[in-house]
């Protein structure tokens, strides 16, 4: 009985593994690698003494491959001539095409270019570094480069020391060491000698590691000395029912400085020459210049060579490096060809400004589309012209008979005598902005060609009482241009109230352009809303001399500017909405943000950003202190107005979605013991880099 029972369970068990080794399923995969590459081994080995070859080889786990080589990779003391970067299967090789110098720290640094081929785990960070003498430079700084004008990070920058101190070192030879930012700005530069050294940040478009006054740059005032210092810290080590087992007490090495802060700019240098001339129309030159100029150049017509003096009105930029002529003479309009002799001020070889005078021709030949266009419209008129000659003729020869034209003709004859309007080219013009209006808005006009004159008896303005409508009196000229540089755009300079409706009526032919066309009649009902659908911001900042703040759209656009006042500054009536705050300390108190100038050792002026996002709503003001340096530098500018954001690499994203409830991940710290999430703000922002100090040195 027992034996039959042993028989008929080993029977089950045979069944059961013959169904499961027949059972058709799909294999189950491991969990994702989320692990980056790691080094296996290299030839030379990493700090190696004394190399004498041209070629470094390193080995990994995995397969690898190099992303964004030209962009992120970058090797110090730079090369004459770029070394091929490769990579097979598992190697990454680096073949060197010049002679090595000797006694020479070279150092490879691949950022986080080296990636696994599978999942793109990036290797974050990688630098390697050997010697072509007897020792191994091992001294490093690091630090940031923002941009001056909106702190966005500067991206893949080259950021290089001089050990040569001479102010013209940055503009005539390379950079001695260089190493590139990465995609928050940050940089560390590695295997530096002892000694004195210049901080430059350069966004190197031509590639030869010196400055050009076209290329972003950045540069510290004072010189830097690379130096150690040794640092104490605790690990705790708990056990499994989360008492403390041990306390490990470590020693390490921090290299300084690490705070280095580097605004980037550009000069705004351009050579000044003439960039395009053309004439898009008959009626319009067009002239642009590489630079600003301070003054328009002198224009004199040679063919036509009659043609009167006042032959032209000037739209103009506030820079006057782009111009349009409007013709306002009709015997040049017609020509095919105008030759004028313009004398401006052009760049020498020497970079000095020169005037200069050169011929030049400007052809207009209208499109064939065009032409075919007006010779239809031409035939047309003709064809109604000749119909409209044998209905008169008809209907006089029938009223000498005492009779009537049919009742078609007469109709076809009523049609052809109704003046077409379509015909009659009008002066376009309409409002600037809709009818909706805002407190403080100016009511803009906008016409398609340069005005000649305007009838203010023509020009009514009135505001709604009740039912009836008022004259509002307005002041004379009535309308008045917006500025010297666009003779297309007028303004009404009357002030508006809150709550309330207008109408504004330009009644027909009282706008004349210069070409002797008149407008259409206007009539449109602007509305102003009242106090309660607005918001007013009030803050107090921690500022003395000169200040403007700009109040920022969600897409950075400037929406208002405002003076900062005994540490006070202030927005009413603002749109509900969210905004966002930056501030430039005026230096020069000319209103704007100015950039900064090498060779007068002009660093750009400083700017700041509120770091919180502002939401307005209807009827409601918002009371705000705010210290300017209590948020270090790269910290200040809102996530969602930042455009230079770091690359983030999907795995980055799917580990952290698969981490269990509870579980964190460590923080990532480089070897010089600053975290990657510490910031850095430079000697002027005391506050955050005391604070930051204090928290490594724990």
């Amino acid at each position: 009985m027992l034996n039959r029972w042993k028989y008929g369970l080993m029977a089950l068990v045979m069944g059961l593994l013959l169904v499961a080794c027949a059972s058709i399923g799909s294999p189950e995969g491991g969990p994702r690698d989320y692990t980056p590459p790691r080094v296996v081994k290299s030839s030379p080995e990493p700090g190696a003494l004394n190399f004498k070859g041209n070629k470094v080889e390193i080995t990994f786990d995995e397969i690898v491959n190099i992303k964004d080589q030209q962009k992120k990779v970058i090797i110090s003391p730079a090369p004459k001539t770029m070394p091929l970067i490769r990579t097979v299967g598992k190697k990454v090789t680096v073949e060197f095409r010049d002679e090595l110098e000797e006694n020479t720290t070279y150092v490879i640094d691949f950022s986080n270019a080296i990636e696994d081929n599978n999942e793109s785990n990036q290797l974050e960070g990688y630098t390697f570094a050997f010697s072509t003498g007897d020792q191994i430079d091992t001294l490093a700084v690091s630090g940031i480069v923002l941009k001056a004008d909106d702190l966005e990070p500067m991206q893949h920058v080259i950021v290089g020391l001089h050990s040569n101190l001479d102010d013209t070192a940055f503009t005539h030879v390379p950079l001695s060491r260089v190493s590139r930012t990465n995609d928050l700005g940050k940089f560390t530069i590695r295997n530096l000698k002892p000694g004195n050294y210049h901080v430059f940040a350069l966004n190197d478009v031509d590639g030869d590691y010196r400055m050009a006054r076209t290329e972003d740059i950045a540069f510290l005032d004072t010189i830097i000395t690379p130096t150690t210092q040794q640092y104490t810290s605790q690990d705790t080590i708990f056990t499994f029912d989360h008492r403390i087992d041990t306390v490990i007490e470590a020693t390490h090495t921090l290299c300084l400085p690490n705070n280095l802060l580097l605004c980037m700019f550009n000069e705004g240098y351009r050579s000044h020459y003439v960039k395009q001339t053309g004439r898009p129309s008959d009626n319009k030159l067009n002239v642009l210049f590489g630079a600003p100029n301070d003054t328009l150049p002198l224009m004199q017509v040679l063919r036509p060579a009659e043609h009167r003096s006042d032959w032209c009105r000037v739209e103009r930029t506030s820079a006057n490096d782009s111009l349009i002529y409007w013709i306002t003479d009709s015997a040049m309009i017609k020509c095919d060809t105008i030759v004028v002799a313009m004398t401006y001020l052009r760049s020498d070889s020497a970079d000095r400004l020169v005037q200069v005078t050169d011929t030049v021709r400007f052809g207009y030949r209208k499109p064939n589309a065009q032409v075919k266009e007006e010779e239809k419209k031409a035939k047309e008129r003709e064809e109604r012209a000749k119909r409209l000659t044998q209905l008169l003729e008809k209907q006089e020869n029938a009223v000498a008979q005492g009779k009537e034209l049919d009742e078609g003709e007469q109709e076809e004859l009523k049609e052809l005598q109704r003046v077409d309007p379509n015909e009659i080219p009008k002066l376009k013009m309409d409002l600037a902005k809709g009818v909706q209006m805002d407190i403080g808005d100016s009511i803009i006009l906008k016409f398609d060609a340069p005005i000649a004159s305007i009838n203010p008896r023509g020009v009514h303005f009135e505001i709604k009482r009740d039912t009836l409508w008022v004259p509002v009196t307005l002041p004379v000229p009535c309308i008045k241009p917006v500025d010297d540089y666009n003779p297309m755009r007028y303004w009404l300079p009357v002030a508006t109230q809150p709550d309330s409706i207008y109408r504004l009526t330009i009644d027909s032919a009282a706008v004349t352009s210069v070409y002797g066309l008149y407008n259409s009649k206007l009539s449109r009902e602007l509305s102003v809303k009242p106090l309660e659908e607005y918001a007013n911001v009030y803050f107090k900042v921690n500022v003395k001399g000169n200040a403007f703040v700009e109040l920022l759209s969600t897409n950075e656009k400037v929406e208002r500017i405002a003076q900062v006042k005994n540490g006070a500054f202030e927005f009413l009536n603002v749109n509900p909405g969210s905004y966002f705050i930056r501030l430039t300390i005026d230096g020069n108190g000319n209103g704007k943000w100015d950039t900064g100038n090498y060779k007068q050792h002009l660093q750009p002026e400083e700017v700041y950003y509120y770091p919180k996002k502002l939401r307005l709503r209807r009827n409601w003001d918002l009371d705000e202190s705010w210290n300017i340096y209590e948020t270090a530098l790269d910290l200040q500018k809102p996530d969602e107005i930042k455009h230079n954001k770091p690359e983030q690499a999907k795995n980055k994203v799917e580990k952290k979605q698969d981490q269990r409830p509870g579980e964190e991940g460590e923080e990532e710290e480089d070897e010089f013991g600053t975290g990657f999430n510490n910031t850095y703000t430079g000697d002027k922002y005391n506050d955050a880099k005391s604070k930051r100090r204090r928290n490594s040195l724990r």
